[in-house]
């Protein structure tokens, strides 16, 4: 497309020249206004000079008579910017003064006509007049010339012409340097969009720091773009951890039904293959139920549904549930829970989320281990922590704790899908909160943090 055609067609061009259209018919519209008001005001103001001096001049004859009138005239003729008198006898004699005689002049208001000679352009120099009867046939005109209206009109004329055409020249530049702005920008985001079609998924649309609408637009799709970024990073992960984390269990099923097959030679050894295939198939069958309960809470809208939640009911039915399992294997797990504590948020992900957390560390923990849960309130945040006195990770384990299918070289020997913790980060991050790990030499450290609702009446279990 032409560069001519594109500037035209632009938003920002089409609102400029419908400013400049908008702008034009209220400046003529105002301008006959101005124009219409202006003449009727000057017209008003030579009515009521004519009237005076009329005035006058009749009381100057009625006083000192006819050869006083008619030196007055000539005098008052001669001053600059007078006015344009006649004194005509009847038959059309003139007297005195500039306007030439008319025969059929009758008392009253009138249009006239001067001699061209007094003004610059030439023109005959037209005069409203005013004429009296003094009396015996003997009329008195007085005349102030309307080409002055006309210079007026001409110049109101003249002005609104230079403003249209002003603002018509300045509204078209404008749209054009705006239309090239803009198409700037859309030429940014466009360019970005290609890119990211191609394959690029690192290209961001430019911003340069102005906080106007293009550049808010521009930060949004940048955040879009991260977060499908993420979501594709993430899928890739996920295809790349399925692939190589289920073979092992695949190939350990196909071996177990293989020997099956080639060994087994009585129904005992034919169902003890069966129940070893069971086993392997339910840890599969767990795993992808991990991984599809990860996949809806990352699709989740965020906090779409969410409600108040008691997070001190929740943290104590947990306890509860697992303090038998806890004793089984030797462990003490203690708990320090605040009352009252409410949040906003999905209750089943958060009871799955904090059972992950305690399960954690009560399977890869050895017996004797003390677990110490706490729940309180700070700096505006729910808090749970959930320390152990075990062995720990190594310190280059920790930030991989919560990528899927990860397992740390201690946790290898222990049963698990390496899927419990990334279930937790996943419903941390849909609440809005961040997952916190350390080392606490010996012993491990996690601390989930969620934006507290209200400090609200304490709250028994059966509200939660």
């Amino acid at each position: 497309m032409h560069p001519v055609h594109r500037l035209v067609r632009t938003a920002s061009f089409r609102f400029a020249a419908l400013y400049v259209l908008v702008f034009a018919v209220s400046a003529l519209v105002l301008g006959e206004a101005i124009f219409v008001a202006a003449r009727a005001n000057l017209e008003q103001q030579m009515a009521l000079g004519v009237q005076t001096e009329t005035t006058f001049l009749q009381d100057e004859f009625r006083q000192k008579g006819l050869p006083a009138l008619l030196t007055l005239v000539q005098l008052r003729g001669r001053e600059a910017r007078a006015l344009d008198y006649l004194v005509q006898q009847p038959r059309g004699v003139r007297l005195a003064g500039e306007i030439p005689a008319n025969p059929g002049l009758r008392p009253g208001w009138t249009n006239l006509i001067v001699s061209g000679e007094r003004e610059e352009d030439g023109r005959p120099e037209r005069v409203k007049a005013l004429v009296t009867d003094l009396g015996g046939g003997t009329l008195l005109a007085v005349g102030d010339d309307l080409n002055r209206v006309s210079e007026v009109e001409e110049a109101v004329t003249s002005a609104l012409a230079w403003t249209v055409g002003l603002a018509a020249i300045l509204g078209i530049g404008g749209g054009v340097l705006l239309s090239r702005a803009f198409l700037a920008r859309v030429d940014a985001i466009a360019r970005t969009a290609e890119a990211i079609i191609a394959g690029d998924l690192t290209h961001r649309v430019p911003m340069r720091g102005t906080g106007d609408d293009l550049d808010r637009l521009a930060g949004t799709l940048n955040r879009m773009l991260d977060r499908i970024t993420t979501l594709m990073e993430s899928l890739i992960q996920v295809s790349s951890d399925v692939a190589h984390d289920l073979r092992t269990p695949l190939s350990r099923l196909y071996q177990r039904l293989e020997d099956a097959r080639d060994q087994a030679r009585s129904v005992v050894d034919y169902e003890e293959a069966v129940e070893a295939a069971m086993r392997e198939a339910d840890g599969l069958l767990e795993t992808f139920s991990a991984l599809l309960r990860i996949a809806q809470v990352e699709g989740a809208s965020p906090r779409a549904g969410f409600r108040q939640v008691n997070l001190t009911a929740i943290v104590e039915s947990v306890v509860d549930a697992y303090q038998p399992d806890a004793e089984d294997a030797a462990h003490r797990l203690t708990a320090q829970i605040e009352q009252g504590v409410i949040v906003a948020g999905d209750q089943e992900l958060l009871t799955q989320a904090i059972s992950n957390i305690v399960e954690n560390a009560l399977r890869h923990t050895p017996s004797g281990t003390r677990i110490d849960l706490r729940l309180h309130e700070s700096s505006g945040d729910a808090v749970l922590v959930v320390d152990d006195n075990g062995p720990g990770v190594a310190e280059h384990d920790l930030p991989r704790l919560t990528n899927r299918f990860y397992r740390s070289e201690r946790s290898r020997t222990t049963p698990g899908n390496g899927l419990g913790l990334s279930l937790v980060a996943a419903v941390t991050e849909l609440h809005a909160g961040h997952l916190l790990l350390r080392n606490l030499a010996p012993g491990l450290s996690i601390a989930l943090h969620l934006p507290r609702v209200v400090k609200s009446r304490p709250l028994g279990r059966e509200d939660a």
